[in-house]
């Protein structure tokens, strides 16, 4: 019995499935390792996080003086510029405390040149009174002299004696008066007026009584957005917050990494931010500080870590980034949220074929960018 001939060609179906098997057990190893090649390329050098925020420079704007508001000059949200009047405090009470200042002023400068004109007189009179005391001591020696030759009576030779004494203390006292005088002068009767001490007192109360005058008119202390402005007739105390003024300028983003992404992270590095409110847009930046504290350590209320009952938990630490150029056109706001990307270069690897990897990776992301 003959059998059939047998065809040694192998089915369509075994040879895809050899094929499949080939290109699995080549392409597997193959994508794991360039996977893994990928991953010790790039791995660990990008850091990002969502927990990051954009910051203003931000003041409560509080008077020096106390009033009643008379004007606010700024309406909510109004850009403002630097040294710009804000707000008014009624003046009139501090319009009179200056008059009142400066009528000090003139009456402790009429009061110095009296003293010194008072000075003059009694130094006048230090003299007549000198003179009066030589007369009367050449008078009562004249006396004595007639008395011992019983010429002239005692009750004479008294007199003299007598008119010898008022004389001194009418010096005496002369000489008192001008030493207080004096020391009523500052001890410096030639002293300028400028410098005496009454009028130095003056001068000083009258340029209080203008601060506070000058204090009346609240001004910005730097460009920004006025916000929370007060409504006229409103009473501000000094050292209160009245309004708030929201800088425009100078915009930096804090972000709060896990102590454990700090590892290879320093100031100067670079950094993509992705802002939530333009999603199509990434900004550049820089790492500008990384704060020396977590921000536990500035809690109200700090975590009792001596406790029995610790729980580690991984702590977060503030990094100031700076903005590069931030766009005019996207209006940047404080507080908004954001996510910051750090490229911390690591790892250092000199070999070709990295160097190659990482430049084509950043010629990609490049011609990604608007």
């Amino acid at each position: 019995m003959n059998s059939a001939p047998q065809d040694p060609s192998p089915s369509p179906i075994s040879g895809r499935r050899r094929l499949v098997r080939r290109a699995l057990l080549i392409g597997i190893p193959l994508v794991v390792v360039i996977v893994a090649g990928l991953y010790t390329v790039f791995s660990g050098r990008y850091i990002a996080t969502e927990n990051a925020y954009i910051h203003a420079p931000l003041v409560n704007i509080a008077p020096d003086v106390s009033g009643r508001i008379d004007q606010v000059l700024v309406e909510e949200n109004q850009p403002v510029s630097r040294g710009e009047l804000l707000l008014q405090i009624d003046p009139s009470p501090y319009r009179i405390a200056v008059e009142r200042a400066e009528a000090q002023l003139n009456q402790a400068a009429n009061s110095i040149r009296t003293l010194k004109a008072s000075y003059a007189t009694r130094q006048e009179e230090l003299a007549l009174a000198e003179e009066n005391v030589s007369y009367s001591q050449r008078e009562f020696a004249r006396q004595q002299t007639l008395a011992k030759r019983n010429l002239t009576s005692q009750s004479e030779l008294e007199k003299y004696r007598h008119d010898l004494a008022t004389a001194r203390r009418q010096r005496d006292t002369t000489d008192r008066d001008l030493k207080r005088i004096a020391a009523s002068l500052g001890g410096k009767v030639d002293l300028p007026l400028e410098q005496h001490p009454d009028y130095q007192a003056a001068q000083a109360s009258m340029a209080s009584a203008r601060l506070d005058l000058e204090h009346t008119r609240i001004r910005a202390p730097f460009a920004g957005i006025a916000s929370k402005t007060p409504d006229p007739g409103t009473y501000a105390s000094a050292g209160s917050p009245v309004m708030n003024l929201v800088g425009n300028r100078d915009l930096w983003i804090e972000a709060n990494f896990k102590e454990t992404e700090l590892t290879r992270m320093h100031p100067g590095q670079a950094v993509t931010v992705e802002v939530d409110t333009y999603p199509d847009r990434e900004f550049a930046g820089h790492v500008e500080s990384i704060a020396q504290a977590t921000g536990s350590e500035f809690s109200v209320l700090p975590a009792q870590n001596a406790s029995g009952n610790w729980v580690k938990v991984v702590q977060r630490i503030p990094v100031r980034i700076r903005l590069d150029e931030p766009s005019s056109e996207a209006a940047l706001r404080a507080g908004m949220s954001t996510e910051v990307t750090v490229d911390t270069g690591y790892p250092h690897n000199d070999f070709p074929l990295v160097v190659w990897l990482r430049g084509l990776v950043a010629e990609a992301h490049a011609a990604d960018q608007p």
